[in-house]
């Protein structure tokens, strides 16, 4: 058996990918010559990075991607940068008692930092162990996978604009991709532009909080550092306790910033074009608000009586405050609803109902074009419209209907590949939370099978925490490695949405 997809061209193009990571490790760098850390692990990954980099583009001086070599060269990358950003991790912690210290943790923070998930191996003490530096890197990670690597190459790359549209079509969230301009890398830098935009006047406002004295702590360090994680819907935080360290108003302006990240960017650049009205004719974004908001009130109501935390101050609620109930109703199902990760409060120690509406808030995910995770919101719209349909058909089997979306005719190849996307997702979702289960029973370790199910549906929908010791100030250090690399995968494929990586595991996709 011959292989004949060029699997050259497409390591090739990841070395390049490589050799530019080495440019966003200057920031960690220069956060160490100011807070005095040390540069040891930045230069020296730096130094490695372009080495391989240069190594690995020696196999094809001049690549050609076909549509193989493209959904090859977009898998293989994502894996390659989280293995880069994990050396860092492993160098600082060398020789001492860190968590990152072993490879498999590193690698967990690392693809969970790029693939924007959150989840985390750090407890509180294990924050406080790590340098300024390190901790930057961490948030930058997020901001990096945010918006999209390949994205971005293609954005600044040439000899990627070629082969541009299949490379986005297979990282960009969503089923679809919608091209702003003929030219793909320009689109590519639209929304790399829309993304840096929102990211600077976030960070200007939280740090502008501190300036006018309504949030001491909200240094620039820590106004730059949530600026990465929540507009690419990471939510990493250096503070042990997130968004809970801050004042109310912190809070509360994360909320609208969280629902923007979790929106099709795309519909802001139509915005900034002038046409405002693509926001009330989306049917994706009406869906979207409508969650949010639904959630939201139903969440505020029961944290406001009592029967959500079921005791009064239990995990950060205090029971009958209309403006606390409200704030982290709003801040939890904005912040799950997206994929950020971020909390106000300990959700884990809620009760069953309010623990309900927050895992139903996660079954659903963001718009396609977001930053955000999950199943997303246009999927879920298709998926009902199928099932409305087929229970109309049932009685009138002579009628034809198509699905619509916004007044438009959904293509049947687009909804068989929704309908097969959500299969695979809620199958893969299903299988790893039994082998999750498993495997902690194998080293004796206890598990709920809420926690792993939790687990399992965090990181492959991105999102970060769960419930139990996996709540938002718990972490996933006690698993074994091999769930921790279970998790590695389910993160990788989720980011990915599937399809690019299993695709690499059949027959068929190397012999043509």
């Amino acid at each position: 058996m011959r292989i004949r997809t060029d699997w050259r061209a497409s390591v090739a193009l990841v070395g390049t990918v490589l050799k530019y990571l080495s440019v966003p490790l200057v920031i960690p760098i220069v956060v160490a010559l100011i807070y005095s850390d040390p540069v040891f692990p930045f230069v020296a990954t730096i130094v490695l990075t372009i080495a391989i980099g240069h190594g690995l583009e020696q196999l094809s001086p001049e690549p050609d991607l076909q549509v193989r070599e493209a959904m090859l060269f977009v898998a293989i990358s994502w894996l390659a940068v989280a293995m880069i950003g994990a050396v860092p991790y492993v160098i600082a912690g060398w020789g001492t008692e860190s968590t990152l210290a072993h490879p498999v943790n590193a690698l967990f923070e690392s693809m969970s930092g790029f693939t924007t998930t959150g989840a985390t191996v750090l407890g509180s003490i294990s924050l406080e162990d790590h340098s300024h530096a390190i901790m930057m890197w961490r948030q930058l990670t997020q901001w990096l996978g945010g918006m999209g690597i390949i994205v971005l190459m293609v954005a600044i790359l040439p000899e990627l604009a070629v082969s541009g549209a299949q490379l986005v079509e297979s990282e960009a969230p969503g089923p679809q991709l919608q091209k702003l301009t003929p030219r793909i890398a320009e689109t590519a830098r639209i929304l790399w532009l829309v993304y840096f935009a929102f990211t600077v006047v976030y960070i200007a406002i939280l740090y502008g909080f501190n300036l006018a004295g309504m949030a001491d702590n909200m240094t620039l360090y820590n106004a730059i550092a949530h600026g990465f994680t929540t507009l690419p819907t990471g939510g990493f935080s250096p503070e042990a306790d997130s968004v809970a360290a801050f004042s109310a108003i912190v809070q509360w302006t994360a909320i609208p910033f969280m629902i923007v990240a979790g929106t099709n960017f795309a519909l802001f650049w139509h915005v900034f074009s002038g046409d405002g009205h693509r926001f009330v004719r989306n049917s994706e974004f009406r869906a979207y608000v409508s969650a949010i908001a639904g959630l939201t009130v139903l969440l505020a109501g029961m944290l406001y009586v009592g029967t959500a935390p079921a005791l009064g101050d239990l995990g950060g609620v205090t029971e009958g405050v209309v403006e606390n109930s409200l704030r982290q109703s709003a801040f939890q199902i904005a912040s799950l609803l997206t994929s950020t990760g971020y909390a106000t409060s300990d959700f884990a120690a809620w009760s069953g109902t309010g623990k309900v509406v927050l895992l139903f808030a996660m079954l659903v995910g963001g718009c396609a074009g977001s930053t955000g995770g999950g199943v997303k919101v246009v999927r879920w719209l298709i998926v009902f419209k199928v099932l409305r349909r087929e229970l109309f058909t049932a009685s009138h089997p002579e009628v034809v209907r198509p699905i619509r979306l916004g007044g438009n005719v959904v293509d049947e190849d687009a909804i068989r590949g929704v309908l097969g996307f959500t299969f695979m997702y809620l199958f893969i979702f299903a299988l790893a939370t039994l082998v999750i289960m498993l495997d902690a029973s194998r080293i004796g370790y206890s598990l709920e099978p809420l926690e792993a199910f939790s687990a399992s549906l965090a990181t492959i929908g991105n999102i970060g925490p769960g419930f139990g010791s996996l709540g938002p100030f718990g972490s996933y250090l006690e698993f074994p490695y091999s769930s921790k690399l279970l998790m590695v995968f389910l993160m990788w494929i989720g980011r990915l949405e599937i399809i690019p990586v299993l695709v690499l595991f059949t027959g068929g996709f190397w012999t043509r």
